[in-house]
């Protein structure tokens, strides 16, 4: 038991050290997302079935990147993505891989008066026929992070998923 909580204090100590760890200049806005386990209900609407997404968002590559991390339904779906400053592009970009077999690449802008996030990826090799995303996201003021996504699919844009995740304590991501 002793073990145990000194662990949780160092890991503890360590999460508290990161949050103060540099980050690239360009990743800076993104600090209010880092070190913080997010959830989010993604159930459509008429949907008995919940569909629940767990992520953590990390420093990662000696501030150089941001990591994420995500699962629904504790491992049915997940997938990693990482954020840089692309210099060549001058621009924040990121590359997603996920579990399903395919992944995205894509830019994105950090809006620093609305605090908005505006993402646009390319899809590879989507199974469903979706090519490109469209996002928007945000923490909001009372501190949960608010999601919205459209599909370019078959040639047409269609409404994606949203949802407010709210932060929640540690909890593992898992993959199946």
């Amino acid at each position: 038991m002793k073990f145990l909580l000194i662990s949780l204090l160092l890991l503890s100590a360590l999460a508290s050290a990161n949050e103060t760890q540099p980050l690239h200049a360009k990743l800076e806005p993104f600090r209010p997302y880092l070190n913080q386990h997010w959830q989010g209900d993604l159930t459509q609407p008429g949907k008995t079935e919940k569909v629940i997404d767990r992520a953590l968002w990390s420093r990662a590559l000696n501030g150089q990147a941001i990591k994420t991390v995500h699962s629904i339904n504790n491992g049915e779906y997940g997938g990693e993505s990482f954020i840089f400053w692309d210099e060549k592009k001058q621009s924040l970009a990121y590359y997603y891989f996920t579990t399903a077999g395919f992944y995205t690449h894509g830019t994105m802008e950090f809006n620093v008066q609305s605090g908005e996030i505006m993402a646009l990826e390319n899809v590879e090799n989507n199974q469903n026929g979706i090519t490109q995303v469209k996002s928007l996201s945000r923490i909001l003021p009372d501190g949960t992070l608010q999601t919205k996504s459209s599909y370019l699919q078959n040639g047409n844009w269609v409404d994606g998923h949203s949802a407010t995740y709210q932060p929640v304590a540690a909890q593992p991501i898992r993959f199946k």
